[in-house]
């Protein structure tokens, strides 16, 4: 399939980041905290990369609406305390600054929060990079494909030449929905069987496998 794209999104956690080990832990450590069932570490990863609140919702559904304000402080908590041991996928910059430089837009979409993707975004020195981001705070949570038409709309591109590269069914079920393309990334939160069910046009191991197959398509 000869595709060229003009817009690449990433999504952030579990794709730029390995964060999934801490994520996932930070969510059993909440459910400890309040006494809640805690999640084994798949059902916590399943989640990674919805809302926060529906996340929880999701990995602990024991826990009453009540309780979700506190669950939610307690993940908060665990996830601020140890998120400086938490690092980028190696050769994660280098395609990022190849896929820059090759002239096509570069955007992020995430469940993270506007506010913690800033953080990360100036911690990681990568915010320059990005031509646009969306996040939770500003559009419905995926696989909802609001961040990426927003993404499309605002910098002028083809959601049909429009590629996303997520570690999660939420990323790419959130391609299929907006009409991009969509490959997958199997050292994040969900495992290759689960990506590859969801149909993306390719599915990587590593970043450099990565690089190699997406540079020759850009532009």
């Amino acid at each position: 399939m000869n595709i060229r794209f003009d817009l690449v999104v990433f999504d952030w956690d579990g794709t730029l980041m390995d964060s999934t080990a801490h994520i996932s832990q930070s969510i059993q450590q909440a459910c400890a905290d309040l006494s809640l069932p805690v999640p084994s570490r798949e059902q916590a990863s399943h989640v990674i990369g919805l809302r926060l609140a529906e996340a929880l919702q999701q990995a602990c559904p024991a826990a009453s609406v009540e309780q979700l304000p506190r669950l939610t402080e307690a993940f908060r908590h665990h996830y601020h305390a140890n998120q400086h041991q938490v690092t980028l996928f190696d050769g994660a910059v280098e395609c990022l600054n190849s896929v820059a430089d090759s002239g096509v837009f570069l955007a992020v979409a995430t469940g993270n929060s506007r506010a913690g993707l800033n953080r990360l975004l100036e911690q990681t020195g990568l915010g320059p990079l990005f031509h646009a981001t969306r996040t939770v705070d500003e559009c419905h949570s995926k696989p909802h494909p609001d961040m990426l038409l927003s993404l499309t709309e605002m910098l002028g591109a083809d959601p049909r030449r429009t590629l996303m590269i997520g570690d999660t069914s939420h990323d790419l079920l959130m391609a299929g929905n907006a009409g991009c393309h969509s490959v997958g990334v199997s050292f994040g939160a969900h495992d290759s069987e689960h990506l590859e069910s969801c149909g993306p046009l390719a599915l990587f191991h590593s970043y450099p496998e990565l690089q190699t197959w997406l540079l020759p398509k850009l532009g």
